[in-house]
């Protein structure tokens, strides 16, 4: 006879991981767990840098500030994620936005507990993002709540970003800079989520959620 060497034994993580097993104990709270783990480290990773001031001028300054506050990176994130799973059309809604607050904010526009709103804003576009997929988003009035929610998020976010934009010289240059990255996180995330399966767009999206609320208990 012909021996077989043993075969090895994966671990059980495997088949998860791979979407094999859809019926193991562990699959309802995989994703639950993988979500909160990474939300905590998005959270308590760039919870230090989401403190506002003025910021310095020029297109690079401008480029990194939306990346390196945790609330304005999470919002581009989520913005990125909802596009990929309900209709890249919500890009639009949020370059509307953003410019409007930008404008409001160099008219003077302000808002009570804005930094809260912010954090909020990341929850209400991630929990929608959760709620509703392609199919549903087919309804006009899911497209226009959506749309208006993220604008609206956007919007305050631009009223951030005026707060803390220089205040004269190359201040064009620093806001050509921070619509450049904004373009750059939201478009590409929306592009790569498009091409991996719902699950871990769901995933993203749950962390998301739970990285704003973190934002919201911090603010």
């Amino acid at each position: 006879m012909c021996w077989v060497p043993p075969q090895p034994e994966h671990s059980p993580v495997v088949p998860l991981l791979l979407g094999e097993d859809r019926d193991h104990p562990m699959k309802r709270f995989f994703l639950p767990i993988t979500a909160f783990a990474a939300a905590a480290s998005i959270g308590l990773g760039t919870l230090p840098a989401q403190a506002h001031g003025l910021a310095s001028g020029g297109t690079m300054a401008g480029f990194l500030h939306p990346l390196l506050g945790a609330d304005h990176l999470l919002m581009l994130l989520a913005i990125g994620t909802a596009a990929s799973q309900l209709s890249l059309q919500l890009l639009l809604w949020a370059l509307g936005g953003g410019v409007i607050g930008a404008l409001g904010s160099t008219g003077g526009w302000t808002l009570p507990l804005l930094e809260t709103l912010a954090a909020l804003a990341i929850v209400a576009v991630a929990a929608l993002t959760l709620v509703w997929n392609r199919r549903g988003s087919a309804d006009r009035a899911i497209q226009l709540l959506t749309g208006g929610v993220v604008s609206a998020g956007v919007g305050i976010h631009g009223l951030l970003h005026g707060l803390e934009a220089p205040p004269e010289g190359n201040g064009l240059l620093w806001w050509g800079g921070a619509l450049l990255s904004s373009l750059v996180v939201c478009g590409g995330t929306a592009l790569v989520l498009r091409q991996v399966p719902q699950t871990w767009r769901k995933a993203l999206a749950l962390a998301l959620l739970m990285g704003g609320g973190v934002l919201v208990f911090a603010s």
